[in-house]
This record gives structure tokens, sequence and C-alpha cells, in this order.
């Protein structure tokens, strides 16, 4: 399930909603998100989790030399120092996940989903080995 929500001046919300995707979350994903805010003890385990991703993801990046964009949300803007689309092919071929950046002019720029400790190490794995493979 994926659930987004803003908290914003009614003028921003209209802007917001006339460029947002064309689907809304559904009902089922509302009534979990709510549900997960109500359980305390679910959200500061999600919050030290996404934290814990957070430094391991920046360690990550510091060991490859890559600079980044500090982060208190899920995900991380990692700046691979040259066009990232070629990068982000080839992490998905290792089977890897990541979110180019061009079309909001970062052309240079991989947005990385926190995920689990595994699928951090994963990520930066692989991105270690497709950052070596280029250098060849």
């Amino acid at each position: 399930m994926r659930i987004g929500y803003a908290i914003s001046h009614p003028d921003v919300a209209d802007v917001l909603n006339r460029v947002r995707q064309p689907f809304n979350t559904n009902m089922p994903a509302q009534a979990a998100a709510l549900a997960a805010l109500e359980d305390r003890g679910h959200l500061g385990r999600s919050v030290q989790m996404n934290t814990i991703g957070l430094n391991q993801l920046a360690d990550g990046f510091k060991h490859l030399g890559l600079n980044f964009i500090t982060s208190i949300g899920n995900f991380m803007t990692v700046d691979m120092g040259c066009e990232a689309a070629p990068i982000y092919d080839a992490l998905l071929r290792e089977g890897v996940i990541v979110r180019p950046l061009a079309n909001y002019n970062l052309k240079e720029h991989l947005r990385v989903t926190v995920g689990s400790r595994e699928q951090n190490e994963r990520c930066l794995d692989a991105l270690e080995k497709v950052l070596g493979m280029r250098s060849r």
C-alpha cells in the first residue's frame, strides 16, 4: 500500500490537486495509514528504523565518495557526479529500483528510498558494483 499527504494552504492544495497523479489512494490504504498513525509503538519503531536506514545510506554514499542531500524523510537524493540515467539502468539490471530525477532537472541525481538494513545493503552493494564497472 502507498499513502501520502500534504498539509498546506488551500491555494497550494488547489495547485497540487491539478498536477497530482490521476489516481488517489484507495480506502484500504487510507484506513491502514490512520491505524498506523494511531499505533504509537509502530510509529516509534518506524521512525527509528527510518533513521537507522538514513544513516546506513549516508555512510554508504560517503564510502562511495558520493554527495547527497541530507534527509529526514524516507528517501535520500544522491548526486552521481555524472548523468544518472546509465547508472539507473545498470541498477535495474542488478534488480535494484531507484528513481531517476531528470524530470526534476536533476539529471545527475537518483532518489533512493530507505528500506530494511538488508535492502539498503543490497542497494549499496549494487551501486558499488555498478560504479566499479563504470570506472573500467
